[in-house]
Order: structure tokens, then C-alpha cells, then sequence
């Protein structure tokens, strides 16, 4: 009977040990300024932060920002529906900012030759949990491609062109 209840206790113990296996994952497609679909974005919480698997197509060659917007909007053609950067503590744009940077800031990322990028990006700032830094408090935020590189600096986005792919983040 005592090994029946050390077996018992040790298989709870590692079932409560056990990482979840599904994260609660948000799926965002992708739009260009004519509506046309672009792809998807795969976000899901791994703490501190998210992560996001980007599965893109129909894309300028190069390196392109990416940013979390304030607002659950993409209207076309030029997604200034969106809003500013995500940014729940008014800090300034740029990871070179001395004074910190947005929340919604992230690293650029690079599309192939043929148009793809099929990526991986992560951002330690934002959750999809409830919160002041939650992507989904206040209805919802946006994601949005530019054209260019961000050059981590400039206020208030980067001087990383005109927004080229925009997709709404809602619960």
C-alpha cells in the first residue's frame, strides 16, 4: 500500500510539473493595401512576452518593420486606421532610445527574393493575457508590415515607410 501511494504521488507530481501543451494561440491574417491576403502571423504567449510565426507571401524583397498598433483597424490603402505604435507606458520609439522603446516595437524581418518570409519573431513586451500590456485590452490591437526597415531611433515609428500589410488582433 506505501508504494501504491508513493506512485500516486510521484505521477501527480509530474503531471502538475508538466508544461501545457497548447498555449492559447491567436491567428492574424495579413492584408496589403488592396485587401488582397498576404499571409498569417501565429501568436501565442511563452512568458515573458509573445511569440509570433509569421507565414507571409506577395511581399517586397528586403528588410521590413513590424509593429503592434494601438488600434483594432485596417482600413486601407494606407492603415493609418491602426493607430500609433502599442505604447501603454508613453515611452519613446526605438530600442536605441535611451528612454526605452514601445512596447509594440520589434526587430525587422527579412523577405526573400521570392516574396515569402516565413519567420519567427518574439516580443517580450506584450501578452495576450489580461493586463495593461495585454494586445487584446481595449478590443483589440493591429499588426503592421512597413515598407522599410526600422531604424530603432526615430520617433515615432522607426522612419520605416508607409504601411504595406496590416491584420486586426481580436479576441
Amino acid at each position: 500500500m506505501k508504494h501504491l501511494a508513493y506512485l500516486t504521488l510521484g505521477l501527480f507530481l509530474a503531471l502538475v510539473a508538466l508544461p501545457s501543451r497548447s498555449a492559447a494561440k491567436t491567428k492574424v491574417e495579413l492584408k496589403d493595401s488592396q485587401g488582397k491576403a498576404v499571409g498569417d502571423i501565429i501568436i501565442w504567449d511563452q512568458g515573458p512576452g509573445v511569440a509570433l510565426e509569421l507565414k507571409l507571401h506577395d511581399l517586397t524583397p528586403g528588410e521590413h518593420a513590424i509593429h503592434f498598433h494601438a488600434v483594432p483597424k485596417c482600413e486601407g490603402p494606407d492603415f493609418k486606421s491602426a493607430g500609433g505604435h502599442f505604447n501603454p507606458e508613453n515611452k519613446k520609439h526605438g530600442f536605441d532610445s535611451p528612454d526605452g522603446h514601445h512596447a509594440g516595437d520589434m526587430k525587422n524581418f527579412t523577405v526573400g527574393g521570392d516574396g515569402k518570409a516565413n519567420v519567427k519573431l518574439e516580443d517580450g513586451e506584450v501578452t495576450l493575457k489580461d493586463g495593461p500590456h495585454s494586445l487584446l485590452s481595449n478590443g483589440g490591437t493591429a499588426i503592421v508590415v512597413h515598407a522599410k526597415a526600422d531604424d530603432y531611433k526615430t520617433d515615432p515609428s522607426g522612419n520605416s515607410g508607409d504601411r504595406v500589410a496590416c491584420g486586426v488582433i481580436t479576441k
